[in-house]
């Protein structure tokens, strides 16, 4: 028996297939969901989520969101989600160093905060890149 997983993010579906395990960094802790998994509704932080399938595993960059589990079937709503194989590193050197640059400047808290989630969503994606591109992607 497998679940049935969608990765969802305000731009685009990330993702839809079967799965035979995901672990989620959730807010109180890495969680592993399996098949007939209780139902559940829980908040993501931002980190890696690790998706095993056909003996093979696939690593995300994933900056928050929400999961819930039913009846076998997973739906994470993500404000922003990444294969690992997909990232780019010199890209996201790029943007680390621009917001960075941005968070230094007078600006408003606005401005501030949406540079901030940039340096959030650039560090995250290097630091899985750097973990999971020597894995073997799936």
């Amino acid at each position: 028996m497998n679940l049935q997983l969608q990765i969802i993010t305000p731009l685009k579906l990330v993702l839809d297939e079967e799965v035979e395990e995901i672990i989620v960094p959730a807010e109180t802790g890495e969680i592993t969901i399996l098949p007939n998994h209780v139902s559940l509704f829980t908040k993501i932080k931002p980190g890696e989520l690790s998706i095993r399938r056909s003996k093979k595993q696939s690593f995300f960059a994933i900056t928050g969101g929400f999961l819930e589990v039913k009846e076998n079937k997973i739906t994470i709503l993500a404000d922003y989600a990444i294969r690992a194989e997909d990232i780019e590193v010199a890209r996201a050197k790029e943007a680390q160093e621009k917001a960075q640059s941005a968070m230094k400047q007078k600006g408003s808290a606005r401005d501030f905060a949406e540079a901030e989630a940039q340096l959030t969503r650039a560090l995250l994606e290097l630091h899985v890149a750097k973990r999971r591109r020597t894995s073997s992607p799936s």
